[in-house]
């Protein structure tokens, strides 16, 4: 048979198909979230997120320490108070739980990468990510709290700042207070198309930011749409964000796609924990093979166009990647 075009030419060894890869991973590209406790001293297992870790004050270098080992440089910080109020106090707090994870982690590993989330969830008494007036979050409102929190984590000594909890023009409204404090250079991450998911439910459990009443469909996205995505990209990119992002990763690979390719900004995404969770559990159940799963999972989402993602298999896929069995 006459064939020109034989495709299976760049395939028939591992050189070349290393060679000819469209997409490359680098451990430079994840991020690995920590949960840090204010009320524990040493690190705890979470059980909704097997293999992952609860940690003290007094023991969060462990865990950039582990990081560091991997192959990991970057996190991203979640913070479980000891007090908690209507108005999330505590998350602005010059000493509170990630202001004083952010000087730990500073003093011992000053070129480790330190990005916060900033949200409300994790620190209000009722569990929704803003000012409550009635039930409903006050938008406007929880702009200036949201602002504060970013303000503290930067004077802590943060590397970036990613506001995780929807509102409009949260964007604008913390790029105004950093740059009024002298932080213009400060990037900020923005979860621009962050979605009403199921998805979410073993990180609620692990940060005790589950709503005690009613949900968060009235400030997270609607998973029916993928115009609206492109829409909150584009207004976070007009009030300053310096990267997007897309949330949840797996089920969001074509809004991830769009956005990529709609917008000049890096884009992330977050495997979030039920995408983790669901593996595990198929793994430990036999169903499949985890650790090829967890390397083809990422490797969609940075094909779809993310150019980092944020995963609790951060340094597993560091390590996948120095073995050269992703990448």
């Amino acid at each position: 048979m006459e064939l020109i075009q034989r495709p299976r030419r760049l395939r028939g060894s591992d050189a070349v198909r290393r060679l000819c890869r469209e997409t490359r991973l680098s451990p430079d590209s994840l991020i690995y979230p920590i949960f840090v406790d204010e009320t524990l001293r040493g690190k705890r297992p979470i059980e909704a997120l097997p293999g992952q870790f609860h940690y003290g004050l007094d023991a969060v270098c462990e865990a950039v320490s582990d990081c560091l080992a991997a192959g990991v440089t970057h996190c991203i910080l979640f913070g479980l108070p000891r007090e908690k109020d209507a108005v999330g106090s505590s998350a602005w707090a010059k000493h509170g739980v990630v202001q004083e994870a952010i000087r730990a982690i500073k003093a011992k590993y000053p070129n480790f990468y330190v990005i916060t989330d900033v949200c409300m969830c994790e620190y209000t008494d009722h569990g929704h990510c803003g000012i409550l007036c009635g039930q409903s979050v006050d938008n406007d409102k929880t702009l200036e709290v949201l602002a504060k929190t970013a303000l503290s984590h930067v004077e802590a000594g943060a590397d970036m700042v990613a506001p995780s909890d929807m509102m409009d023009g949260r964007v604008a409204a913390i790029r105004a207070v950093l740059d009024e404090h002298g932080y213009e250079t400060t990037p900020i991450m923005a979860y621009s198309a962050k979605y009403a998911s199921a998805f979410y439910g073993p990180f609620r459990a692990a940060a005790g930011s589950a709503p005690s009443f009613g949900d968060r469909k009235g400030y997270q996205m609607d998973p029916h749409n993928r115009k609206e995505a492109l829409k909150e990209c584009a207004l976070d990119e007009a009030e300053g964000a310096d990267i997007l992002m897309v949330k949840p990763a797996l089920s969001y690979l074509d809004v991830i796609r769009e956005c990529s390719d709609a917008f000049d900004l890096p884009m992330c995404a977050y495997s979030v924990s039920g995408e983790y969770a669901m593996i595990k559990a198929a793994g430990a159940a036999g169903l499949v093979d985890e650790y090829r799963i967890m390397c083809e999972s990422a490797l969609s989402v940075f094909r779809a166009g993310a150019n980092m993602l944020i995963t609790y298999y951060a340094k597993e896929l560091a390590q996948a990647i120095q073995k050269g069995d992703i990448g």
